[in-house]
């Protein structure tokens, strides 16, 4: 690599259930990296402010309608992820397709399978790591205000998160015990990324990979 280049960013994913800490440890992350905190939806743009009335119970949508949306969302961001790597700073995502993927699929929609799913985000920057906090619904649905939107339901979390481990089983992801207490938590996730980092540091700007058919 060219001594006068920047290593370009790593754009670190946290995934996980509702509740299970994700929010808190990406916004530690992404203070101890100096890197950009992405939440997904991003209720800030317009198409997010129509996610947020849905998931916040106020309005209803389509099935499909609402996954596009939700892909929208995420495909809004694209241009600003690559530039944030391209200028070497590390993006650090609160949910992204994958959740997307997850909790339509869990819906049990006829056509709503994982494939389908997953088509609409064909093309936008993949992760170089997904780091999945691991906890029961049981022990999330015990955390502080679980409940308020739409999909904070146990039934429908447990087949969200099976449809995370069918998706897992296809990826290479790292599960971290999300019981822990916050600060062991933020100790092992901030390895993961460490070593991420150093990992992608060597890459081109122009190898940030992009999820596949």
């Amino acid at each position: 690599m060219d001594a006068t280049m920047v290593p370009r960013g790593a754009l670190i994913l946290l995934e996980g259930v509702d509740r299970c800490g994700k929010s808190t440890q990406a916004k530690l992350l992404a203070n101890a990296l100096g890197g950009v905190l992405q939440n997904f939806p991003d209720r800030t743009t317009s198409i997010g402010s129509t996610i947020n009335a849905y998931l916040s119970n106020t309005c209803e949508m389509n099935d499909r309608a609402i996954h596009l949306l939700f892909s929208a969302n995420r495909w809004e961001a694209a241009d600003r992820l690559r530039e944030n790597l391209a200028q070497g700073r590390h993006v650090i995502m609160d949910r992204y397709s994958y959740s997307g993927v997850a909790f339509t699929a869990a819906k049990n929609q006829p056509g709503l399978n994982l494939e389908w799913c997953m088509q609409p985000e064909v093309g936008l920057p993949k992760p170089d790591v997904v780091i999945f906090l691991n906890i029961s619904i049981e022990d999330a649905a015990k955390r502080s205000a679980y409940g308020e939107e739409r999909y904070e339901k146990r039934e429908f979390q447990e087949r969200v998160y099976e449809n995370f481990h069918r998706i897992m089983a296809t990826e290479k992801w790292h599960l971290v015990d999300a019981t822990k207490s916050i600060e062991e938590i933020h100790t092992t996730i901030k390895q993961i990324a460490t070593d991420t980092i150093a990992r992608v540091a060597t890459l081109p700007v122009e190898d940030i990979a992009a999820f596949k058919q």
